[in-house]
């Protein structure tokens, strides 16, 4: 369970989350963190959140954001809003580390996706780009389809595709979430 202070890393796509303010803290209302990017680290999918908006302060370095086709580079003190049903993906592609205030509002589960995804990833449970396999995936976006959606395949494909593979992920056993990762 997230709290604050505790510290979750990513090691495939490395960048490391600091909690300053859980959902617990806020009665749901907010989720602050602190993530630190490494150097050139990796774009993400692109993706979005349905039912959240995400605000974001470069506390340090610089950090590459992809979102409406468009290509735009923040820097130390710059802000980001991003509203709900944006599509979008941010990563480090300077020479030094990046720090960066982020505030999810409300927070809903989006700590617990963020740790399982780092906890699969410790465990070599994801790819490179710290993607999960296709079973952890449709468990994970069946569980929190309200927090994060990816933007491919459309939306109505991945329900469909999700309910079809649901059964096998289980039968194969895999979890939408696991207690380790969230302990």
């Amino acid at each position: 369970m997230a709290f604050k202070g505790k510290v979750i890393i990513n090691p495939k796509v490395r960048n490391q989350i600091k909690f300053i303010q859980t959902g617990k803290d806020s009665e749901g209302v907010l989720l602050e963190m602190e993530a630190t990017y490494s150097a050139h680290s990796k774009e993400p999918a692109a993706h979005y959140h349905p039912y959240q908006l995400e605000d974001f302060t470069i506390l340090s370095g610089e950090m590459t954001v992809r979102m409406d086709g468009k290509i735009q580079v923040l820097k130390t003190g710059d802000t980001l809003h991003i509203p709900m049903n944006k599509v979008h993906s941010m990563w480090n592609n300077s020479d030094q580390k990046t720090i960066v205030n982020w505030k999810v509002q409300p927070a809903l589960n989006t700590e617990y996706f963020l740790e399982t995804a780092m906890g699969l990833s410790n465990e070599n449970k994801t790819n490179d780009e710290g993607m999960p396999n296709i079973l952890q995936v449709a468990l994970m976006a069946n569980k929190y389809t309200n927090e994060f959606r990816l933007v491919k395949p459309p939306f109505i494909i991945q329900k469909v595709l999700f309910f079809i593979l649901t059964p096998f992920a289980y039968l194969f056993g895999y979890k939408p979430i696991y207690k380790k990762y969230i302990d």
